[in-house]
């Protein structure tokens, strides 16, 4: 077990080159897989492990990942929540030859910071950054992996996103305003209703419904629940901003991977996702919202609508 009781946190590198980042892809590849928690919700947490288990002994049989590494972060600063996700992970993936790393015992620094630390140093070929409530698909990483080895040109992926129900969900997104935000946030449902073609156009329902099968290239916001990136991408942008606490630390990350790479939308690449909805959350989470939007739209320009 590897514990850090004061974990060092990078301050991201900002490279402004528009030259495309190209990258000599490595078959098979090595993967290191980031899962930060937070008093997860343990059934959901249990099924986010045993599926990211499947779909690594899928892509190891298949040839395409040679070595697989797993990090568990706990940003719980709660000692008996982070020996359950230990046990989970031990649990899990006892005598599966993953290698195996447990970041515990220090404050809660926040989601991104978090995955930073995982995030730098691991030298391995594809980096998944991966949320607790998600569930991969069984063949989610042979074809998140296949694809990026075809795409050189390409440094980070997001997936087709599902929910628990079956229905489709879209967590891509343009570019975003802060009256979109406050419509999706704030606004009664029969209020929504009302500026329904604006809110399907920022989930970009227009492209992605269009051709359900179709992969989008340069996409403008991607979800951090599920993000599939490549070494060289990482190394430059430098992860996560830690500024951001909790929201808009993946929309941040997306605008300074587009400075230096591309990003796509795979829907072959497939999860379903549990969470979502920070208003729906309390005014905790709707606090950690405001202040994200607020750093995001400060460090980036004001866009009203």
């Amino acid at each position: 077990m590897t514990a850090a009781t004061s974990p060092s946190v990078s301050t991201p590198r900002v490279d402004a080159s528009d030259v495309p980042l190209v990258v000599e892809s490595v078959v098979p590849a090595s993967l290191q897989v980031s899962i930060v928690t937070y008093r997860p919700e343990w059934p959901i947490f249990e099924r986010c492990l045993r599926k990211l288990a499947l779909a690594i002994g899928a892509a190891r049989e298949d040839g395409t990942v040679r070595t697989v590494s797993v990090a568990l972060v706990d940003n719980s600063e709660d000692k008996a929540i982070a020996a359950k996700v230990i046990e989970l992970g031990k649990t899990r993936f006892a005598d599966s030859g993953v290698q195996m790393t447990y970041v515990a015992g220090h404050a809660n620094i926040g989601y991104g910071a978090a995955h930073n630390l995982a995030l730098h140093g691991s030298g391995t070929d594809y980096h998944l950054v991966l949320n607790p409530d998600v569930e991969l698909a069984a063949d989610a990483i042979v074809n998140g992996v296949r694809w990026m080895n075809t795409h050189p040109d390409v440094g980070a992926i997001a997936p087709s996103v599902s929910r628990r129900d079956g229905t489709r969900d879209y967590l891509v997104k343009r570019e975003p305003a802060i009256f979109d935000l406050f419509l999706r946030g704030f606004l009664p449902g029969i209020g929504r209703a009302l500026f329904r073609r604006r809110l399907e156009r920022y989930e970009m329902r227009d492209v992605v419904d269009a051709d359900p099968d179709r992969d989008i290239i340069d996409v403008p916001a991607m979800s951090g629940a599920c993000m599939l990136l490549r070494r060289a991408a990482v190394d430059r942008t430098g992860g996560f901003d830690p500024g951001f606490f909790l929201y808009f630390e993946d929309f941040d990350w997306t605008r300074r991977l587009n400075k230096i790479t591309r990003t796509a939308y795979v829907p072959s690449f497939a999860i379903v996702h549990h969470g979502g909805g920070a208003a729906r959350k309390g005014l905790k989470h709707i606090g950690h919202f405001t202040r994200g939007g607020w750093r995001y739209f400060r460090k980036h320009g004001f866009r009203w609508f």
